[in-house]
């Protein structure tokens, strides 16, 4: 069952320039942080990047998250846009059994990078649309 979207990506040039503008500016907080690494497999499998090396930080507003990215491998090509082009980053829909979304979405037409990915306290996988465009399912752990 799909619950909501989760959150919105953002690919940014300089993450700590991004926290301030988002943090400072528009109200968000810093809900945690990641520096991802090429050996770490899961966050690669996840997003279908192996080795992939990137700075994240996840923010959290009211009623609103927002996901920042500062990809150093592979190299980021700047698709910035005016608000009628086409496509974004990703978005990430909050889920509930990851598992069974994955398998109905699968039947349905979705493509994924692979099977969902267990973090711990979160499951992750992204696919596309039928246009292309990332989605990530994302299910978290009950507390």
């Amino acid at each position: 069952m799909i619950k909501g979207i989760h959150h919105v990506a953002i690919g940014v040039p300089d993450i700590e320039a991004a926290i301030a503008f988002y943090c400072d500016t528009l109200g968000f907080s810093v809900d945690w942080r990641s520096d991802v690494t090429a050996d770490n497999d899961k966050a690669g499998a996840a997003v279908g990047l192996p080795g992939l090396e990137a700075k994240m930080a996840m923010l959290k507003g009211s009623g609103a998250r927002i996901e920042l990215w500062q990809y150093t491998d592979p190299h980021p090509r700047d698709r910035r846009s005016d608000p009628a082009d086409l496509g974004y980053p990703h978005m990430a829909l909050a889920v509930e059994d990851i598992d069974a979304e994955y398998d109905r979405l699968t039947t349905a037409g979705m493509t994924f990078v692979g099977p969902p990915v267990d973090f711990g306290t979160q499951k992750a996988i992204y696919g596309r649309d039928p246009f292309g465009n990332l989605i990530e399912l994302l299910e978290e752990a009950s507390v």
